[in-house]
Protein backbone atom coordinates (compact mmCIF):
# COMPACT_ATOMS: atom_id res chain seq x y z
CA UNK A 1 0.00 0.00 0.00
CA UNK A 2 1.49 3.35 -1.05
CA UNK A 3 0.09 5.25 1.95
CA UNK A 4 1.74 2.78 4.32
CA UNK A 5 5.00 3.28 2.45
CA UNK A 6 4.69 7.08 2.80
CA UNK A 7 4.07 6.72 6.54
CA UNK A 8 7.11 4.50 7.04
CA UNK A 9 9.41 6.68 4.92
CA UNK A 10 8.34 9.78 6.85
CA UNK A 11 8.83 8.02 10.17
CA UNK A 12 12.35 6.96 9.15
CA UNK A 13 13.14 10.55 8.17
CA UNK A 14 11.86 11.81 11.51
CA UNK A 15 14.02 9.29 13.39
CA UNK A 16 17.12 10.34 11.44
CA UNK A 17 16.51 14.05 12.04
CA UNK A 18 15.79 13.37 15.70
CA UNK A 19 19.21 11.74 16.04
CA UNK A 20 20.75 14.71 14.25
CA UNK A 21 19.10 17.10 16.72
CA UNK A 22 20.47 15.07 19.65
CA UNK A 23 24.01 15.35 18.24
CA UNK A 24 23.62 19.11 17.73
CA UNK A 25 22.27 19.52 21.28
CA UNK A 26 25.22 17.60 22.69
CA UNK A 27 27.65 19.76 20.73
CA UNK A 28 26.04 22.97 21.94
CA UNK A 29 25.92 21.74 25.53
CA UNK A 30 29.67 21.02 25.44
CA UNK A 31 30.88 24.08 23.54
CA UNK A 32 32.78 25.27 26.64
CA UNK A 33 33.95 21.85 27.93
CA UNK A 34 37.71 22.01 28.18
CA UNK A 35 40.17 19.48 29.50
CA UNK A 36 40.80 19.38 33.23
CA UNK A 37 44.58 19.34 33.07
CA UNK A 38 47.15 21.13 30.89
CA UNK A 39 47.45 19.42 27.52
CA UNK A 40 44.20 17.46 27.93
CA UNK A 41 41.88 17.41 24.94
CA UNK A 42 38.67 19.36 25.21
CA UNK A 43 35.32 18.14 23.92
CA UNK A 44 35.54 17.24 20.23
CA UNK A 45 32.54 18.13 18.05
CA UNK A 46 30.43 15.16 17.01
CA UNK A 47 29.23 14.67 13.45
CA UNK A 48 26.47 12.53 12.02
CA UNK A 49 26.14 10.94 8.61
CA UNK A 50 23.17 9.27 7.01
CA UNK A 51 22.91 6.38 4.60
CA UNK A 52 20.25 4.68 2.53
CA UNK A 53 18.98 1.30 3.65
CA UNK A 54 16.93 -0.84 1.32
CA UNK A 55 13.71 -1.94 2.98
CA UNK A 56 12.91 -5.16 1.13
CA UNK A 57 9.39 -5.35 2.57
CA UNK A 58 8.48 -1.94 1.15
CA UNK A 59 10.77 -2.15 -1.88
CA UNK A 60 12.23 1.30 -1.29
CA UNK A 61 15.24 3.04 0.22
CA UNK A 62 14.92 4.38 3.74
CA UNK A 63 17.19 6.86 5.47
CA UNK A 64 18.99 5.88 8.64
CA UNK A 65 21.93 7.07 10.70
CA UNK A 66 25.11 5.86 9.09
CA UNK A 67 27.66 6.86 11.68
CA UNK A 68 28.18 9.26 14.54
CA UNK A 69 31.79 10.33 14.51
CA UNK A 70 33.97 13.21 15.60
CA UNK A 71 35.16 16.22 13.64
CA UNK A 72 38.83 16.39 12.80
CA UNK A 73 40.93 19.50 13.04
CA UNK A 74 42.76 21.62 15.53
CA UNK A 75 41.28 23.02 18.67
CA UNK A 76 41.14 26.80 18.94
CA UNK A 77 43.13 28.28 21.80
CA UNK A 78 42.13 30.98 24.24
CA UNK A 79 44.41 32.89 26.56
CA UNK A 80 43.36 32.25 30.16
CA UNK A 81 46.34 31.67 32.46
CA UNK A 82 44.09 31.14 35.51
CA UNK A 83 42.31 28.13 33.96
CA UNK A 84 43.35 24.70 35.34
CA UNK A 85 43.88 23.38 31.79
CA UNK A 86 46.12 26.29 30.72
CA UNK A 87 49.48 25.31 29.30
CA UNK A 88 52.80 26.91 30.32
CA UNK A 89 52.10 29.90 28.04
CA UNK A 90 48.61 30.41 29.55
CA UNK A 91 46.58 29.08 26.62
CA UNK A 92 43.63 26.72 26.99
CA UNK A 93 42.58 24.38 24.20
CA UNK A 94 38.88 24.99 23.49
CA UNK A 95 36.35 22.62 21.85
CA UNK A 96 36.07 22.79 18.07
CA UNK A 97 32.35 23.60 18.28
CA UNK A 98 31.11 26.61 16.29
CA UNK A 99 27.80 27.78 17.77
CA UNK A 100 26.70 29.40 14.51
CA UNK A 101 27.28 26.20 12.53
CA UNK A 102 25.45 24.14 15.14
CA UNK A 103 22.52 26.56 15.13
CA UNK A 104 22.22 26.37 11.35
CA UNK A 105 22.47 22.57 11.46
CA UNK A 106 19.75 22.53 14.12
CA UNK A 107 17.43 24.68 12.01
CA UNK A 108 17.96 22.49 8.97
CA UNK A 109 17.20 19.37 11.02
CA UNK A 110 14.08 20.99 12.49
CA UNK A 111 12.81 21.90 9.01
CA UNK A 112 13.43 18.40 7.71
CA UNK A 113 11.70 16.93 10.73
CA UNK A 114 8.73 19.27 10.24
CA UNK A 115 8.48 18.38 6.54
CA UNK A 116 8.38 14.67 7.38
CA UNK A 117 5.79 15.33 10.07
CA UNK A 118 3.65 17.21 7.56
CA UNK A 119 3.80 14.26 5.14
CA UNK A 120 2.83 11.96 7.99
CA UNK A 121 -0.17 14.13 8.92
CA UNK A 122 -1.38 14.48 5.32
CA UNK A 123 -1.08 10.74 4.77
CA UNK A 124 -2.95 10.02 7.98
CA UNK A 125 -5.70 12.40 6.86
CA UNK A 126 -5.95 10.60 3.53
CA UNK A 127 -6.27 7.26 5.30
CA UNK A 128 -8.97 8.66 7.58
CA UNK A 129 -10.95 10.04 4.64
CA UNK A 130 -10.62 6.71 2.79
CA UNK A 131 -11.96 4.80 5.80
CA UNK A 132 -14.86 7.25 6.17
CA UNK A 133 -15.69 6.89 2.49
CA UNK A 134 -15.80 3.09 2.81
CA UNK A 135 -18.35 3.20 5.63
Amino acid sequence: MDLDRALRISAAGMQAQSARLRVVAENLANRDSTGQTPGADPYRRKTITFRNRMDRELGTNMVQVGRIGTAVGDFPQRYDPSHPAADARGYVRMPNVDSMMETMDMREAQRSYAANLQVLEVTRGMLTRTIEALR
